[in-house]
């Protein structure tokens, strides 16, 4: 039997956020400023951690591979949510639909696992001080990195080959702002009962998988922070997950609001708040809150600032 894709639809038209003619230019200029942002954000990090010696350590390891997939991620939706804002009409083709897919699943994906690493990296750094040195070492550190990767490809590429199997003969207006799975599927011709099952399992076991060790790793931190005696010491211990936290929280909300809620209740306008919540203001958030309330960062930027200054004046 033939499984290959029968697909008679060679383009889609995305519906982008608003049909309003007088939103679209107010549109793209507070998305390009969010775009701008993020890019300026991120890329200096990544800089930042790069040359500044006193940020080569695992925690800030995992903070560039964040930031990397954080601009990554942004760079998939939001250029072409752009270009939507000023088209008269929001193409993709049908190729491209499926590659967008395939790297917003990928990039999403590893963005969760890699917040995983980054709880087990303060989870040493906090409950066994003594053997952080050895317990994060540089190889391990980088089979984590390499594993975050890896499931962000194996669960894109699962997804997407799902996909590509399904047929599009009529209705070819998708009812985002991108290529997102669940809108997509409503226009096929086939059956896609597989394919949703498939999309409601990886993303309710990514989740859970994903979130149970960040809690887990928490309840332990806490436990190792309430035993410090001083006041100071504990605000100093807590200071360095709060970030973290954060961000779990501004990316595990959006997830589970967009895809764990019965289909009787979900529409297409909470669907688009949350998914603009995790595709385009999460990576914008994420460097300026473990820049602004991080004290090694803020330093090293002191830092580079005053060696800039002496060889300026030089």
């Amino acid at each position: 039997m033939d499984t290959g894709n029968h697909s008679m639809v060679t383009e889609f038209i995305l519906m982008g956020l608003t049909d309003e003619p007088a939103l679209q230019l107010p549109l793209f200029l507070l998305f390009l400023q969010i775009y701008i942002i993020s890019m300026v954000g991120n890329v200096g990090l990544l800089l930042l951690i790069r040359i500044s010696s006193q940020l080569h350590n695992p925690m800030y390891y995992f903070l560039s591979n964040l930031s990397f997939i954080d601009l990554c991620y942004s760079s998939v939706i939001i250029p072409k949510m752009l270009v939507n804002f000023v088209s008269e009409k929001n193409i993709i083709s049908y190729s491209g639909c499926l590659t967008q897919d395939f790297f917003f699943c990928t990039f999403c994906i590893a963005d969760c696992y890699m917040l995983i690493a980054m709880a087990d990296d303060r989870y040493v750094a906090i409950c066994s001080p003594l053997i952080y040195t050895s317990a994060m070492s540089q190889n391990f550190c980088f089979l984590l990195v390499a594993g975050v990767y890896g499931m962000g490809v194996f669960v894109a590429s699962t997804l997407t080959s799902g996909l590509a199997r399904l047929s599009f003969c009529g209705n070819n207006v998708i009812s985002h702002y991108f290529c997102e799975i669940s809108p997509l599927l409503k226009l096929s011709c086939s059956s896609t009962y597989f394919n949703e099952f498939l999309v409601m399992l990886l993303v309710v076991i990514n989740t859970f998988i994903t979130i149970l060790p960040i809690l887990i790793s928490y309840a332990f931190i806490l436990s190792s922070i309430l035993r410090i005696h001083s006041a100071k010491g504990r605000f100093k211990a807590f200071s360095t997950c709060g970030s973290h936290l954060a961000s779990v929280a501004v990316l595990y909300g959006s997830i589970i609001f967009m895809y764990c809620q019965p289909a009787s209740t979900s529409n297409i306008t909470q669907q688009k708040v949350s998914s603009v919540i995790y595709t385009t203001v999460t990576p914008m958030l994420n460097p300026w809150i473990y820049s602004l309330r991080n004290k090694d960062v803020k330093d090293a930027l002191r830092k580079i600032r005053k060696d800039w200054r002496v060889s300026w004046c030089k």
